[in-house]
Protein backbone atom coordinates (compact mmCIF):
# COMPACT_ATOMS: atom_id res chain seq x y z
CA UNK A 1 0.00 0.00 0.00
CA UNK A 2 1.60 3.84 -1.17
CA UNK A 3 0.84 5.86 1.92
CA UNK A 4 3.09 8.46 -0.19
CA UNK A 5 0.66 11.89 0.16
CA UNK A 6 0.36 11.21 3.52
CA UNK A 7 4.06 11.39 4.42
CA UNK A 8 3.56 14.85 3.55
CA UNK A 9 0.69 15.58 5.05
CA UNK A 10 -0.58 17.33 8.58
CA UNK A 11 -1.95 15.11 11.04
CA UNK A 12 -4.57 17.65 11.48
CA UNK A 13 -5.63 17.45 7.12
CA UNK A 14 -5.26 13.77 7.37
CA UNK A 15 -7.94 13.82 10.53
CA UNK A 16 -10.30 16.08 8.72
CA UNK A 17 -10.43 14.15 5.58
CA UNK A 18 -10.96 11.00 7.67
CA UNK A 19 -13.43 12.44 9.49
CA UNK A 20 -15.26 13.98 6.76
CA UNK A 21 -15.53 10.69 5.15
CA UNK A 22 -17.00 9.01 8.03
CA UNK A 23 -19.47 12.26 7.96
CA UNK A 24 -20.41 11.20 4.46
CA UNK A 25 -20.76 8.08 5.33
CA UNK A 26 -23.16 8.14 8.25
CA UNK A 27 -24.96 10.75 5.86
CA UNK A 28 -25.47 7.92 3.08
CA UNK A 29 -26.73 5.23 5.90
CA UNK A 30 -28.94 8.22 7.40
CA UNK A 31 -30.76 8.73 3.76
CA UNK A 32 -31.39 4.68 3.20
CA UNK A 33 -32.89 4.77 6.85
CA UNK A 34 -35.27 8.16 5.95
CA UNK A 35 -36.18 7.20 2.60
CA UNK A 36 -35.99 3.15 3.58
CA UNK A 37 -39.89 2.47 3.06
CA UNK A 38 -39.89 3.86 0.15
CA UNK A 39 -36.94 2.27 -1.49
CA UNK A 40 -37.75 -1.11 0.11
CA UNK A 41 -41.43 -0.89 1.02
CA UNK A 42 -42.70 -2.01 4.54
CA UNK A 43 -41.08 -5.20 5.51
CA UNK A 44 -43.41 -6.24 8.60
CA UNK A 45 -41.12 -9.57 8.54
CA UNK A 46 -37.64 -10.88 9.03
CA UNK A 47 -36.10 -9.10 6.75
CA UNK A 48 -36.37 -5.60 7.77
CA UNK A 49 -34.49 -6.41 11.20
CA UNK A 50 -31.91 -8.62 9.82
CA UNK A 51 -31.26 -5.78 7.40
CA UNK A 52 -31.20 -3.04 9.70
CA UNK A 53 -28.03 -5.31 11.85
CA UNK A 54 -26.21 -5.92 8.33
CA UNK A 55 -25.72 -2.78 7.88
CA UNK A 56 -25.30 -1.28 11.31
CA UNK A 57 -22.53 -4.19 11.82
CA UNK A 58 -20.95 -3.31 7.96
CA UNK A 59 -21.38 0.04 9.31
CA UNK A 60 -19.22 -0.45 12.44
CA UNK A 61 -16.69 -2.00 9.91
CA UNK A 62 -16.49 0.49 7.64
CA UNK A 63 -16.56 3.58 10.19
CA UNK A 64 -13.72 1.42 12.09
CA UNK A 65 -11.47 1.26 8.98
CA UNK A 66 -11.90 5.27 8.25
CA UNK A 67 -10.95 6.07 11.40
CA UNK A 68 -8.50 4.08 12.51
CA UNK A 69 -7.11 2.24 8.84
CA UNK A 70 -3.77 4.63 8.50
CA UNK A 71 -3.35 4.95 12.72
CA UNK A 72 -3.08 1.46 13.18
CA UNK A 73 -0.87 1.38 9.83
CA UNK A 74 1.06 4.42 11.76
CA UNK A 75 1.28 2.51 14.83
CA UNK A 76 2.00 -1.31 13.52
CA UNK A 77 4.21 -0.57 10.28
CA UNK A 78 5.62 3.03 10.88
CA UNK A 79 6.12 2.48 14.83
CA UNK A 80 4.70 5.95 15.30
CA UNK A 81 2.32 5.31 18.30
CA UNK A 82 2.52 9.23 19.56
CA UNK A 83 1.38 9.77 16.10
CA UNK A 84 -1.31 7.29 15.86
CA UNK A 85 -2.82 7.96 18.69
CA UNK A 86 -2.61 11.56 18.40
CA UNK A 87 -4.31 11.26 14.81
CA UNK A 88 -7.19 9.38 16.45
CA UNK A 89 -7.63 11.98 18.86
CA UNK A 90 -7.61 14.58 16.27
CA UNK A 91 -10.47 12.79 14.15
CA UNK A 92 -11.97 12.44 17.45
CA UNK A 93 -11.90 16.31 17.54
CA UNK A 94 -13.11 17.02 13.97
CA UNK A 95 -16.19 14.32 14.32
CA UNK A 96 -17.17 16.43 17.51
CA UNK A 97 -16.91 19.57 14.82
CA UNK A 98 -19.22 18.28 12.41
CA UNK A 99 -21.88 16.77 15.08
CA UNK A 100 -22.29 20.46 16.47
CA UNK A 101 -21.84 22.17 12.87
CA UNK A 102 -24.72 19.39 12.36
CA UNK A 103 -26.67 20.23 15.48
CA UNK A 104 -26.28 23.67 14.35
CA UNK A 105 -27.67 23.19 11.15
CA UNK A 106 -30.78 21.61 12.78
CA UNK A 107 -31.57 24.94 14.91
CA UNK A 108 -31.61 27.45 12.06
CA UNK A 109 -33.03 25.21 9.72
Amino acid sequence: MCFCFKEKTSLGFISFLQALGLAFYCGLIAILFWKGNQLFGNTPNFWGPALFLIVFTTSALVSALLVLGYPFFLFWQKKQTQKAIRLVGYTAVWLVGFILLALLLVIIF
